[in-house]
């Protein structure tokens, strides 16, 4: 039987975590003028990681993605979002995405606190299959949203071709196919002018 105290742990979480929905993002949503939200994006992944699961490299647990996936923005509520080339604002990030990690996975009882928490820290590190293809699907996004809104935030914010090749090399680790698909589409932006 649930204990009330535990539900109650994993119901202030669920209303913490609602604080994703006030994190902006740098990114529009396509057609939009407004920035899109960390929640809407968290979404969006986790919708993209079941629909391009046959790309990965190799076998994954297709539902400890999804977790991942879920779960790897979650500390932007105390950081809030920091822009992919915005080299000013990685210093000690780690540290300071960690710390916000122990905080609001701290909410949770055990074992989902330790399951989430080790969950994003994989994520981070990128060191199995499973996290190798999230960070691919995670950044394959940035290709689709920007290409989709003529060049987004790479355009606003004077992104070049080699910045972005040299900060999403990584993706082809996970899903090769996504990382040639973002080369083309990255290929195609540079063709409309739009980067």
């Amino acid at each position: 039987m649930t204990s009330l105290a535990k539900l109650r742990k994993q119901i202030d979480f669920i209303a913490e975590v609602d604080k994703l929905k006030g994190v902006l993002r740098r990114t529009s949503p396509i057609g939009m003028e407004r920035k899109e939200n960390s929640a809407e994006h968290s979404w969006q992944v986790v919708l993209a990681a079941l629909i391009f699961q046959e790309y990965a490299n190799e076998k994954i647990d297709l539902l400890k993605v999804v977790k991942m996936l879920a779960l790897h923005d979650i500390v932007e509520v105390d950081v809030g979002d920091t822009f992919h080339y915005d080299k000013s604002n990685q210093k000690d990030l780690f540290s300071r995405e960690l710390a916000a990690a122990e905080r609001i996975f701290g909410i949770l009882d055990q074992p989902q606190k330790n399951e989430y928490l080790n969950l994003w820290k994989e994520f981070e590190k990128r060191e199995t299959a499973e996290a190798r293809y999230a960070a691919a699907v995670d950044r394959i996004m940035a290709f689709i949203m920007n290409s989709r809104n003529k060049g987004g935030s790479w355009s606003a914010n004077k992104i070049t071709i080699e910045q972005v090749l040299e900060k999403n090399s990584h993706m082809q680790d996970g899903a090769k196919a996504l990382w040639e698909m973002a080369q083309l589409i990255l290929k195609e932006c540079s063709a409309q002018g739009y980067i």
